[in-house]
Protein backbone atom coordinates (compact mmCIF):
# COMPACT_ATOMS: atom_id res chain seq x y z
CA UNK A 1 0.00 0.00 0.00
CA UNK A 2 1.84 3.26 -1.09
CA UNK A 3 1.43 5.99 1.01
CA UNK A 4 1.46 9.76 1.00
CA UNK A 5 2.10 12.99 3.01
CA UNK A 6 -1.48 15.03 3.82
CA UNK A 7 -0.37 18.10 2.73
CA UNK A 8 1.90 20.11 5.31
CA UNK A 9 0.05 17.85 7.96
CA UNK A 10 3.08 15.68 8.69
CA UNK A 11 0.56 12.73 8.18
CA UNK A 12 1.61 9.82 5.96
CA UNK A 13 -2.10 8.38 4.82
CA UNK A 14 -2.52 5.23 2.34
CA UNK A 15 -3.99 6.37 -0.76
CA UNK A 16 -6.50 3.82 -0.35
CA UNK A 17 -9.14 5.12 2.03
CA UNK A 18 -11.86 3.28 3.13
CA UNK A 19 -15.15 5.18 2.77
CA UNK A 20 -17.74 4.35 5.56
CA UNK A 21 -20.93 4.87 3.86
CA UNK A 22 -21.67 2.07 2.34
CA UNK A 23 -21.15 -0.23 4.32
CA UNK A 24 -23.77 -3.26 5.21
CA UNK A 25 -26.80 -2.38 6.44
CA UNK A 26 -29.71 -4.12 8.39
CA UNK A 27 -33.10 -3.72 7.91
CA UNK A 28 -34.38 -0.41 8.70
CA UNK A 29 -31.30 1.23 7.59
CA UNK A 30 -28.52 0.46 10.50
CA UNK A 31 -25.54 -0.75 9.74
CA UNK A 32 -25.03 -4.69 10.19
CA UNK A 33 -21.92 -4.84 12.42
CA UNK A 34 -21.40 -8.35 11.93
CA UNK A 35 -21.02 -7.99 8.30
CA UNK A 36 -19.34 -4.08 8.10
CA UNK A 37 -16.35 -4.78 11.08
CA UNK A 38 -14.68 -7.80 9.33
CA UNK A 39 -14.65 -5.69 5.90
CA UNK A 40 -13.35 -2.60 7.52
CA UNK A 41 -10.97 -5.07 9.42
CA UNK A 42 -9.81 -6.52 6.46
CA UNK A 43 -9.10 -2.75 4.76
CA UNK A 44 -6.84 -2.40 7.53
CA UNK A 45 -5.21 -5.58 7.80
CA UNK A 46 -4.45 -4.70 3.87
CA UNK A 47 -2.97 -1.09 4.46
CA UNK A 48 -5.54 1.39 4.66
CA UNK A 49 -4.87 3.54 7.54
CA UNK A 50 -7.36 6.51 6.44
CA UNK A 51 -11.16 6.14 7.27
CA UNK A 52 -13.98 8.47 6.75
CA UNK A 53 -17.61 8.69 8.04
CA UNK A 54 -19.95 11.37 9.09
CA UNK A 55 -22.23 11.93 11.75
CA UNK A 56 -25.33 11.52 9.44
CA UNK A 57 -24.15 8.28 7.58
CA UNK A 58 -26.08 5.08 8.13
CA UNK A 59 -28.38 6.94 10.78
CA UNK A 60 -25.35 7.79 12.67
CA UNK A 61 -24.16 3.86 12.84
CA UNK A 62 -21.32 4.18 10.22
CA UNK A 63 -19.35 5.81 12.88
CA UNK A 64 -20.41 3.13 15.69
CA UNK A 65 -19.00 0.62 12.81
CA UNK A 66 -15.81 2.39 12.83
CA UNK A 67 -15.51 2.67 16.30
CA UNK A 68 -15.79 -1.05 17.06
CA UNK A 69 -13.54 -2.00 14.17
CA UNK A 70 -10.37 0.11 15.10
CA UNK A 71 -10.54 -1.41 18.49
CA UNK A 72 -7.83 -4.29 17.49
CA UNK A 73 -5.50 -1.74 16.18
CA UNK A 74 -3.28 1.29 17.76
CA UNK A 75 -5.38 4.41 17.29
CA UNK A 76 -2.32 6.12 16.81
CA UNK A 77 -1.77 4.36 13.65
CA UNK A 78 -4.92 5.15 12.42
CA UNK A 79 -6.59 8.51 10.68
CA UNK A 80 -9.77 8.91 11.34
CA UNK A 81 -12.01 11.41 9.12
CA UNK A 82 -15.35 12.34 10.20
CA UNK A 83 -17.61 15.25 9.19
CA UNK A 84 -20.54 17.20 10.36
CA UNK A 85 -22.95 19.56 8.17
CA UNK A 86 -23.12 22.86 8.61
CA UNK A 87 -27.17 24.87 8.31
CA UNK A 88 -30.00 25.97 9.04
CA UNK A 89 -31.28 22.15 9.51
CA UNK A 90 -27.71 21.01 11.28
CA UNK A 91 -24.83 22.39 12.94
CA UNK A 92 -26.06 25.77 12.48
CA UNK A 93 -23.98 27.43 15.76
CA UNK A 94 -21.09 26.67 18.02
CA UNK A 95 -23.31 25.09 20.47
CA UNK A 96 -25.18 22.54 18.20
CA UNK A 97 -21.70 21.80 16.50
CA UNK A 98 -20.13 20.81 19.41
CA UNK A 99 -23.02 18.42 20.66
CA UNK A 100 -22.87 17.05 16.99
CA UNK A 101 -18.72 16.53 17.71
CA UNK A 102 -19.40 14.99 21.10
CA UNK A 103 -21.83 12.26 19.66
CA UNK A 104 -19.66 11.35 16.54
CA UNK A 105 -16.74 11.17 19.41
CA UNK A 106 -19.00 8.63 21.83
CA UNK A 107 -19.96 6.66 18.56
CA UNK A 108 -16.01 6.62 17.40
CA UNK A 109 -15.28 5.70 20.77
CA UNK A 110 -12.21 7.90 20.51
CA UNK A 111 -10.42 10.28 22.34
CA UNK A 112 -9.88 12.42 19.49
CA UNK A 113 -10.78 12.61 15.37
CA UNK A 114 -8.08 13.39 13.02
CA UNK A 115 -9.78 15.05 10.49
CA UNK A 116 -13.19 17.04 11.24
CA UNK A 117 -14.58 17.89 7.80
CA UNK A 118 -17.44 21.23 7.57
CA UNK A 119 -19.70 18.73 5.04
CA UNK A 120 -21.14 19.36 2.17
CA UNK A 121 -19.71 22.82 2.53
CA UNK A 122 -20.50 25.77 0.93
CA UNK A 123 -19.10 29.57 0.48
CA UNK A 124 -22.38 31.30 1.86
CA UNK A 125 -22.75 28.71 4.57
CA UNK A 126 -18.60 29.82 5.51
CA UNK A 127 -19.98 33.39 6.16
CA UNK A 128 -23.56 32.95 7.49
CA UNK A 129 -22.41 29.89 10.01
CA UNK A 130 -18.62 29.38 10.74
CA UNK A 131 -16.24 32.53 10.30
CA UNK A 132 -16.75 35.50 12.90
CA UNK A 133 -16.92 36.09 16.54
CA UNK A 134 -18.94 33.13 18.85
CA UNK A 135 -19.82 31.30 15.77
CA UNK A 136 -18.24 27.15 14.57
CA UNK A 137 -14.56 28.47 13.47
CA UNK A 138 -13.64 29.86 16.91
CA UNK A 139 -15.48 26.47 18.63
CA UNK A 140 -13.52 24.40 16.12
CA UNK A 141 -10.25 26.03 17.31
CA UNK A 142 -11.06 25.96 20.95
CA UNK A 143 -11.91 21.82 20.83
CA UNK A 144 -8.27 21.81 18.34
CA UNK A 145 -6.38 23.56 21.16
CA UNK A 146 -7.71 20.68 23.71
CA UNK A 147 -6.42 18.06 21.10
CA UNK A 148 -9.89 16.51 20.68
CA UNK A 149 -9.69 17.42 16.60
CA UNK A 150 -6.01 18.05 15.13
CA UNK A 151 -6.96 19.08 11.62
CA UNK A 152 -10.20 21.55 10.04
CA UNK A 153 -10.97 20.32 6.55
CA UNK A 154 -13.81 20.81 4.42
CA UNK A 155 -15.83 18.98 1.57
CA UNK A 156 -17.89 20.42 -1.14
CA UNK A 157 -19.80 20.32 -3.73
CA UNK A 158 -19.73 24.24 -4.00
CA UNK A 159 -18.80 26.06 -7.78
CA UNK A 160 -15.15 25.85 -8.08
CA UNK A 161 -14.65 29.92 -7.96
CA UNK A 162 -16.40 28.97 -4.61
CA UNK A 163 -14.43 25.66 -3.15
CA UNK A 164 -11.11 28.30 -4.09
CA UNK A 165 -12.61 31.19 -1.82
CA UNK A 166 -12.57 28.32 1.04
CA UNK A 167 -8.80 27.44 0.38
CA UNK A 168 -8.07 31.23 0.03
CA UNK A 169 -9.51 31.43 3.61
CA UNK A 170 -6.30 29.52 4.94
CA UNK A 171 -8.40 28.16 7.60
CA UNK A 172 -8.10 24.39 6.26
CA UNK A 173 -5.51 21.67 6.37
CA UNK A 174 -7.13 19.69 3.86
CA UNK A 175 -10.35 19.16 1.66
CA UNK A 176 -12.43 16.46 -0.14
CA UNK A 177 -13.63 17.04 -3.39
CA UNK A 178 -15.39 14.63 -6.50
CA UNK A 179 -13.11 14.08 -8.71
CA UNK A 180 -12.84 10.72 -11.74
CA UNK A 181 -11.80 10.05 -14.99
CA UNK A 182 -15.15 11.12 -16.06
CA UNK A 183 -15.84 14.55 -13.88
CA UNK A 184 -12.81 16.61 -14.07
CA UNK A 185 -14.25 19.60 -13.43
CA UNK A 186 -12.45 20.16 -9.49
CA UNK A 187 -8.99 20.00 -11.21
CA UNK A 188 -8.01 23.90 -10.63
CA UNK A 189 -9.49 23.63 -7.17
CA UNK A 190 -7.04 20.67 -6.44
CA UNK A 191 -4.26 22.00 -7.84
CA UNK A 192 -5.18 24.74 -5.97
CA UNK A 193 -5.08 23.31 -2.20
CA UNK A 194 -2.17 21.66 -2.99
CA UNK A 195 -0.30 25.34 -3.90
CA UNK A 196 -1.33 26.04 -0.40
CA UNK A 197 -0.37 22.95 1.50
CA UNK A 198 -3.62 21.08 2.06
CA UNK A 199 -4.50 17.72 1.77
CA UNK A 200 -6.38 16.71 -0.87
CA UNK A 201 -9.15 13.62 -0.50
CA UNK A 202 -10.94 12.48 -3.09
CA UNK A 203 -14.84 11.58 -2.99
CA UNK A 204 -16.10 9.28 -6.13
CA UNK A 205 -12.94 8.43 -8.05
CA UNK A 206 -15.33 5.96 -9.60
CA UNK A 207 -18.23 7.83 -9.32
CA UNK A 208 -20.32 6.12 -6.90
CA UNK A 209 -19.38 2.17 -9.14
CA UNK A 210 -20.99 3.96 -12.07
CA UNK A 211 -17.83 3.85 -13.60
CA UNK A 212 -16.79 0.35 -12.89
CA UNK A 213 -20.17 -1.77 -13.96
CA UNK A 214 -20.74 -2.28 -17.50
CA UNK A 215 -24.12 -4.04 -17.55
CA UNK A 216 -27.15 -3.68 -16.10
CA UNK A 217 -27.40 -5.41 -12.29
CA UNK A 218 -24.07 -7.15 -13.57
CA UNK A 219 -20.81 -7.75 -11.45
CA UNK A 220 -18.70 -5.49 -13.52
CA UNK A 221 -16.32 -6.11 -16.82
CA UNK A 222 -12.86 -4.96 -18.10
CA UNK A 223 -12.95 -2.00 -19.82
CA UNK A 224 -9.57 -2.38 -20.78
CA UNK A 225 -8.01 -5.89 -21.10
CA UNK A 226 -5.79 -6.99 -18.50
CA UNK A 227 -6.82 -3.98 -16.39
CA UNK A 228 -9.72 -3.89 -13.75
CA UNK A 229 -12.17 -1.04 -14.39
CA UNK A 230 -12.39 -0.19 -10.67
CA UNK A 231 -8.35 -0.15 -11.05
CA UNK A 232 -8.09 2.49 -14.35
CA UNK A 233 -10.64 4.25 -12.19
CA UNK A 234 -8.12 4.69 -8.80
CA UNK A 235 -5.03 4.39 -10.51
CA UNK A 236 -6.24 7.51 -12.74
CA UNK A 237 -7.56 9.53 -9.83
CA UNK A 238 -3.96 8.56 -8.32
CA UNK A 239 -2.07 9.90 -11.06
CA UNK A 240 -2.40 13.17 -9.99
CA UNK A 241 0.36 13.78 -8.45
CA UNK A 242 -1.64 16.75 -5.91
CA UNK A 243 -4.62 14.06 -4.93
CA UNK A 244 -3.30 12.57 -1.09
CA UNK A 245 -5.96 9.70 -0.61
CA UNK A 246 -8.87 8.50 -2.41
CA UNK A 247 -12.09 6.93 -1.03
CA UNK A 248 -13.59 3.98 -1.57
CA UNK A 249 -17.19 3.09 -0.47
CA UNK A 250 -16.41 -0.91 -0.17
CA UNK A 251 -18.86 -3.37 1.32
CA UNK A 252 -17.42 -7.05 -0.10
CA UNK A 253 -14.10 -8.44 0.69
CA UNK A 254 -13.20 -8.75 -3.46
CA UNK A 255 -13.60 -4.68 -3.75
CA UNK A 256 -11.43 -4.07 -0.80
CA UNK A 257 -8.50 -6.71 -2.14
CA UNK A 258 -9.03 -5.71 -5.51
CA UNK A 259 -8.62 -1.38 -5.15
CA UNK A 260 -5.74 -2.53 -1.97
CA UNK A 261 -3.40 -4.42 -5.35
CA UNK A 262 -4.32 -1.09 -7.24
CA UNK A 263 -2.83 0.89 -4.53
CA UNK A 264 0.40 -1.32 -4.46
CA UNK A 265 0.82 0.24 -8.27
CA UNK A 266 -0.86 3.57 -8.25
CA UNK A 267 -0.15 5.44 -10.61
CA UNK A 268 -0.94 4.58 -14.21
CA UNK A 269 1.52 4.83 -17.32
CA UNK A 270 0.75 6.73 -20.49
CA UNK A 271 -0.11 4.07 -22.55
CA UNK A 272 -2.64 3.10 -19.79
CA UNK A 273 -3.64 7.15 -19.84
CA UNK A 274 -4.54 6.94 -23.38
CA UNK A 275 -6.55 4.11 -22.98
CA UNK A 276 -9.14 6.10 -20.60
CA UNK A 277 -9.99 8.74 -23.24
CA UNK A 278 -12.58 5.69 -25.23
CA UNK A 279 -13.96 4.81 -21.45
CA UNK A 280 -14.44 8.91 -21.26
CA UNK A 281 -16.43 8.91 -24.49
CA UNK A 282 -18.60 5.88 -23.68
CA UNK A 283 -19.67 7.60 -20.13
CA UNK A 284 -20.24 10.81 -21.75
CA UNK A 285 -24.13 9.95 -20.97
CA UNK A 286 -23.69 10.11 -17.65
CA UNK A 287 -22.89 13.87 -17.54
CA UNK A 288 -26.65 14.45 -18.29
CA UNK A 289 -27.76 12.77 -15.09
CA UNK A 290 -24.96 12.93 -12.81
CA UNK A 291 -26.30 10.34 -10.22
CA UNK A 292 -23.37 8.82 -7.96
CA UNK A 293 -26.36 7.15 -5.85
CA UNK A 294 -25.30 8.72 -2.38
CA UNK A 295 -28.54 8.59 -0.97
CA UNK A 296 -28.38 12.11 0.57
CA UNK A 297 -32.20 12.61 -1.71
CA UNK A 298 -33.35 9.74 0.30
CA UNK A 299 -35.66 8.73 2.08
CA UNK A 300 -38.48 10.36 -0.47
CA UNK A 301 -41.56 11.31 1.05
CA UNK A 302 -44.07 9.42 -1.40
CA UNK A 303 -41.21 6.40 -1.22
CA UNK A 304 -39.78 6.41 -4.71
CA UNK A 305 -36.45 4.93 -4.59
CA UNK A 306 -34.43 7.66 -6.79
CA UNK A 307 -31.00 6.39 -6.35
CA UNK A 308 -32.01 2.69 -8.00
CA UNK A 309 -34.32 4.28 -10.69
CA UNK A 310 -31.24 6.20 -11.91
CA UNK A 311 -29.39 3.50 -11.35
CA UNK A 312 -30.84 1.23 -13.79
CA UNK A 313 -31.52 4.37 -16.24
CA UNK A 314 -27.33 5.32 -16.90
CA UNK A 315 -26.67 1.68 -17.54
CA UNK A 316 -29.01 1.02 -19.55
CA UNK A 317 -27.78 4.16 -21.45
CA UNK A 318 -24.20 4.02 -21.17
CA UNK A 319 -23.79 0.22 -22.06
CA UNK A 320 -26.40 0.85 -24.64
CA UNK A 321 -28.62 -2.10 -22.57
CA UNK A 322 -32.13 -0.25 -22.93
CA UNK A 323 -33.90 -3.99 -23.29
CA UNK A 324 -32.04 -5.36 -19.71
CA UNK A 325 -32.28 -1.78 -18.25
CA UNK A 326 -36.38 -2.20 -18.85
CA UNK A 327 -36.31 -5.91 -17.15
CA UNK A 328 -34.44 -5.00 -14.22
CA UNK A 329 -36.77 -1.81 -14.29
CA UNK A 330 -39.88 -4.00 -13.78
CA UNK A 331 -38.10 -6.77 -11.29
CA UNK A 332 -35.97 -4.82 -9.64
CA UNK A 333 -38.22 -1.46 -8.38
CA UNK A 334 -41.01 -2.30 -7.06
CA UNK A 335 -44.11 -0.72 -8.54
CA UNK A 336 -44.93 2.26 -5.71
CA UNK A 337 -40.77 3.07 -5.24
CA UNK A 338 -40.63 3.57 -9.25
CA UNK A 339 -40.25 6.93 -10.88
CA UNK A 340 -43.62 6.80 -12.17
CA UNK A 341 -44.57 7.77 -8.56
CA UNK A 342 -42.64 11.13 -8.09
CA UNK A 343 -45.02 13.86 -7.71
CA UNK A 344 -42.40 16.38 -8.50
CA UNK A 345 -42.58 17.50 -4.59
CA UNK A 346 -39.04 18.83 -5.03
CA UNK A 347 -37.46 17.75 -1.49
CA UNK A 348 -35.21 15.69 -2.51
CA UNK A 349 -33.92 18.44 -4.83
CA UNK A 350 -32.59 20.60 -2.17
CA UNK A 351 -30.51 17.80 -0.21
CA UNK A 352 -28.79 16.73 -3.93
CA UNK A 353 -25.02 17.64 -4.11
CA UNK A 354 -25.38 17.04 -7.62
CA UNK A 355 -27.79 19.55 -7.87
CA UNK A 356 -30.14 17.29 -10.43
CA UNK A 357 -33.38 18.43 -11.21
CA UNK A 358 -34.93 15.04 -9.63
CA UNK A 359 -38.77 16.31 -10.15
CA UNK A 360 -37.90 16.74 -14.10
CA UNK A 361 -35.93 13.35 -14.31
CA UNK A 362 -38.13 11.28 -12.87
CA UNK A 363 -41.14 11.50 -15.79
CA UNK A 364 -38.53 11.05 -18.36
CA UNK A 365 -36.77 7.89 -16.20
CA UNK A 366 -40.09 6.09 -16.40
CA UNK A 367 -40.85 7.11 -20.11
CA UNK A 368 -38.03 5.23 -20.99
CA UNK A 369 -38.11 2.73 -18.87
CA UNK A 370 -41.63 1.84 -18.38
CA UNK A 371 -43.45 2.90 -20.71
CA UNK A 372 -41.12 1.82 -24.03
CA UNK A 373 -39.91 5.45 -25.20
CA UNK A 374 -36.30 5.72 -26.90
CA UNK A 375 -33.61 7.43 -24.83
CA UNK A 376 -33.79 10.76 -25.51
Amino acid sequence: MQHRYFGSTGVSVSILGYGAMRLPTRTGGKVDLDRAVPLLRQGIDLGINYIDSAHSYIRGTSEVAVGVAIKSYERESLYLATKIQIGSSYASDAKSWLRKLNESLRRLDTPYIDFIYFHDFHWREFQDYVAGRGKILEAARRVQAQGLVRHLCFSSHDSVTNVIKLIDTGEFDGLLLQYNYLDRHNTPAIARAAEKGMGVAIMGPLAGGRLVRREVGGSGKDHVPGVKAAQLGLRFVWSNPYVSVALSGMNDLDQIEENAAAADQAEMSDAELAQVQPLVEQSKSLADLYCTGCGYCMPCSNGVDIPGNFEIYNQGRMFDQLDRARQAYDASIAEEARASACIQCRECEEKCPQNIRISEWMPRVHAVLGEGQPYP
